[in-house]
């Protein structure tokens, strides 16, 4: 065998497995799914509700969560009071009654 096609032949093979791993990374990535429950409000007259919304930012932190939830809620006439807390998809299903329409309403 040629030591060129041989090289070659490991850089191949270096660059597939490579590759192989970022797409294992992103689909892994893909399906970690982030969610927040959260609490808003709204004036005249004063309103309260708690909400659960997917956040779509990378990171899975209350701040990532907040920045994503204050512009949602805004549209809706909303204030964004507080995030409660992010968790993944196992957590969703204890949360849906409470949050009641407001379940990944926004």
């Amino acid at each position: 065998m040629n030591d060129d096609a041989g090289w070659r032949s490991v850089g191949a093979m270096k660059q597939f497995i490579l590759i192989l791993a970022l797409a294992l990374g992103a689909a892994q990535a893909a399906e970690a799914a982030c969610y927040a429950d959260y609490k808003a409000k709204r004036e005249n007259p004063l309103r309260l509700h708690y909400g659960v919304a997917e956040i779509d930012d990378g990171a899975c932190t209350k701040a990532a969560a907040r920045k994503a939830l204050k512009p949602r809620l805004a549209e809706g006439g909303w204030a964004l009071l507080n995030v409660v807390s992010v968790f993944d998809a196992s957590g969703l299903e204890e949360r849906k009654a409470s949050a009641g329409p407001n379940y990944l309403r926004y």
